[in-house]
């Protein structure tokens, strides 16, 4: 009975070793891909449907899209190495980079991204023309870990003497693009700063009457999002991936879908030292410390 116990036990051991081999390269064979959440959950998955199904191609590997609750779950996701690469915009890469100890890299970038800009948008009728005009008055950011819908926006205003705590009214927070477009369309605030892109896709498709809002004020210039990934990714894998993206061809039918999805004419490299000028405006708003 020992002995047969034994052998039992011996082959019930080897089974489970051989189960435990087979799931680990199992989830070795997943890529997970997350997107900090700009827009509404459907929009995300619309959005990048068809670069995971890109990457499937040329990684020769299951991709999935693994979308988060918040802008803080994209960059803790990314730094505890629970997915392979994340969307992220300039100031959560370097909220992930602080948090990693800077063990983030970004991989890729839109060519867009090398000059983005952000938008303050009000009611027409509103009386608001100027960043002056928003004293006293109900603005709203997006998320508040949001670089072109908070960051940045804030840091401009802080710059032309407006300090949004002392001087606004109220101080809303949408916590997405299309949410923070919306409160301005209702009525819950009178003016608000968003990712440029964004509000010219509403406007192209329609999704918002520029006679009843519009925007009063662009902003200058500076750089935002990126593909990173974690140092930790072996390096033959992240030159895989970094050259995917980079060879996403606008001229081929799946490239266009991918780009004009993304609103980018292309994928270009990038490195860390391009947004040192996100980390030094985070610190001069005291939104990292």
């Amino acid at each position: 009975m020992a002995r047969f116990f034994s052998t039992t036990a011996f082959k019930a051991l080897a089974l489970c070793a051989v189960l435990t081999a087979a799931a680990a390269t199992h989830a070795q064979a997943v890529f997970r891909v997350t997107t900090i959440p700009e827009e509404a959950a459907t929009e995300q998955m619309r959005k990048f449907g068809p670069i995971v199904k890109y990457l499937e191609q040329k990684l020769g590997m299951k991709v999935e899209f693994t979308p988060v609750s918040d802008y803080p779950a994209a960059v803790e996701t990314l730094v505890n190495k629970n997915i392979e690469m994340a969307w992220l915009g300039g100031f959560t890469f370097i909220q992930a980079q602080n948090r990693s100890g800077g063990k983030i890299i970004p991989i890729a970038q839109r060519e867009e991204d090398t000059k983005f800009q952000s938008v303050f948008i009000a009611k027409t009728n509103s009386g608001i023309k100027t960043l002056a005009d928003l004293k006293g008055k109900q603005v709203s950011f997006g998320s508040q870990s949001s670089t072109s819908g908070h960051l940045m926006p804030r840091s401009f205003l802080l710059q032309a003497g407006i300090d949004p705590d002392k001087d606004f009214k109220r101080v809303a927070y949408s916590g997405a693009h299309d949410a923070t477009i919306a409160s301005v369309v209702s009525g819950k605030v009178e003016a608000a700063a968003l990712d440029i892109t964004v509000w010219n896709k509403f406007v192209k498709e329609n999704r918002v009457d520029t006679k009843d809002v519009n925007v009063f004020y662009t902003t200058p210039g500076y750089f935002n999002y990126n593909w990173a990934v974690h140092a930790d990714m072996p390096a033959a894998l992240r030159e895989k991936v970094t050259k995917a993206l980079l060879d996403i061809d606008p001229a081929t039918a799946q490239g266009k879908e991918i780009l004009d999805l993304n609103r980018a004419t292309r994928y270009i490299p990038t490195q860390a030292s391009n947004y040192q000028g996100i980390e030094t405006a985070a610190r001069s708003a005291g939104l990292l410390k």
